[in-house]
C-alpha cells in the first residue's frame, strides 16, 4: 500500500525469530507445552488452567537484551512521543482451512517504551489464550509449531474506520469489494460492539448499501 502511494502509518515488525528467542530463555517452556499436547479442544477447564500457567510464566520471563534493544531502536526511529497499535500476527493465520485471526491480542494507544515492551510480551503470551489453545487443538495444529510476530504501528485516530474485503466474504464473489464501517476506532467493529454499515462495490459502483444503527463508538482519550 505504501508503494501504491497510500498514506500508511509508520511502524515496524518484530519477527517470529524474536518470539522464539524469547521463549527459549525459559527453562520450563517445553514441559509446559507438553501439558497441552494431549488436551482436546473441549477440555475447557484443563485448557484454562494450562493456558493461565503458561501466560503467567511468560510474564516473568525477561526479554533478551538484544531483542529489547532492537525494539527500542525501532521506536526511536518511528517516534518516541507517539501512540502505537501493537498487534499480534501468528504464523497460522489466514489459511485455506482455518483462520486464526482474532485469536491473539491487540493493544491500542500504547505510549512510551515501558508500555511498548509490556504490550509486546502480552502479545507473545496471547498465543496461549484459552481460545487460541482450543482452536489449535480443534484444527490439529502442533502448539510448538505456531509462532507469533508483532506489528508495531503508529496509531491513527479516525472519525470513521472499517474493514475492506477484496472478495465478498459471504458469497466468495471475487469481483465484489465489501466494506464494513463504523464511527471511531475499528476496535468497536472487530470486537462486535456495533453493527457496521455495509457497502459493496463492483466495477466501480456501489451495488449494495446497508446502514445500521450505531449507538456506540470507541475513541482514544
Amino acid at each position: 500500500m505504501t508503494k501504491a502511494g497510500f498514506p500508511v502509518p509508520q511502524g515496524f515488525c518484530i519477527s517470529t525469530a524474536a518470539y522464539r528467542a524469547f521463549i527459549q530463555t525459559s527453562g520450563i517452556i517445553d514441559s509446559l507445552l507438553g501439558q497441552l499436547e494431549h488436551l482436546k479442544h473441549d477440555d475447557l477447564e484443563q485448557i484454562r488452567t494450562a493456558g493461565k500457567q503458561i501466560r503467567e510464566h511468560l510474564a516473568q520471563v525477561p526479554v533478551p537484551d538484544e531483542i529489547k534493544s532492537a525494539i527500542l531502536e525501532g521506536i526511536d526511529t518511528t517516534g518516541k512521543g507517539k501512540a502505537y497499535a501493537v498487534r499480534s500476527s501468528a504464523t497460522a493465520e489466514d489459511l485455506p482451512t482455518a483462520s486464526f485471526a482474532g485469536q491473539q491480542d491487540t493493544f491500542l494507544n500504547v505510549c512510551g517504551k515501558d508500555q511498548l515492551l509490556d504490550a509486546v510480551k502480552q502479545c507473545w503470551s496471547s498465543l496461549f489464550t484459552d481460545r487460541a489453545i482450543s482452536y489449535r487443538a480443534k484444527n490439529g495444529f502442533d502448539h510448538r509449531s505456531v509462532f507469533l510476530a508483532v506489528v508495531v504501528q503508529e496509531m491513527v485516530f479516525p472519525e470513521v474506520s472499517g474493514i475492506m474485503f477484496t472478495a465478498d466474504p459471504i458469497t466468495g464473489h471475487r469481483k465484489t469489494i465489501s466494506i464494513d464501517a463504523s464511527f471511531g476506532l475499528g476496535e468497536a467493529l472487530v470486537s462486535g460492539v456495533v453493527s457496521a454499515d455495509l457497502y459493496q462495490v463492483r466495477s466501480g459502483e456501489i451495488v449494495k448499501k446497508q446502514l445500521s444503527k450505531k449507538e456506540s463508538a470507541i475513541y482514544s482519550v
